[in-house]
């Protein structure tokens, strides 16, 4: 299993931040590796919600469900895949820092057959990858405060 844990301080209030990472739909716009979303239930988001997804990896496309099995609003909410060639589970931890929101995440890939045997030389690049996905999200969700600001003046 592939376990990657990661932090970030974003400088936003926390109902932002919870509210963009909330809705997958907006996982094209800073995820390099995400090709499309769609959403299946319907309602607010909270447990029981659904989305396909598909994704890059490894030079072909990867289609899983995606379903919220925990959701606090703007505190928590973890996702797990229901299908797909490889099982996956993340969890998001949302805090007030004073300063902005910190969010903490878990990240568990559960690879199978060959790229089992293959784990080692694969994490390193999900790992290179996660951290420049969560760069792209730290500068689009800060830089939305500068566009907010401009539209004041």
């Amino acid at each position: 299993m592939i376990k990657i844990e990661s932090s970030i301080l974003f400088h936003r209030p926390v109902a932002e931040v919870f509210d963009y990472l909330s809705d997958f739909q907006n996982g094209t716009q800073w995820q390099t590796g995400l090709l499309g979303v769609g959403r299946i239930t319907e309602g607010p988001i909270g447990v029981g919600t659904r989305f396909t997804s598909v994704r890059k990896a490894m030079g072909r496309k990867m289609e899983s469900g995606i379903e919220f099995t925990a959701f606090e609003l703007n505190k928590k909410f973890t996702i797990k895949s229901y299908s797909g060639s490889s099982p996956f589970k993340q969890s998001f931890l949302f805090e007030d820092t004073g300063e902005g929101t910190r969010v903490n995440t878990i990240f568990e890939l559960e690879l199978g057959g060959l790229m089992k045997v293959a784990e080692p030389l694969i994490a390193p690049g999900v790992r290179r990858e996660m951290k420049a996905d969560f760069d792209n999200l730290k500068e689009i969700i800060e830089s939305r405060v500068i566009e907010a600001f401009q539209l004041l003046e």
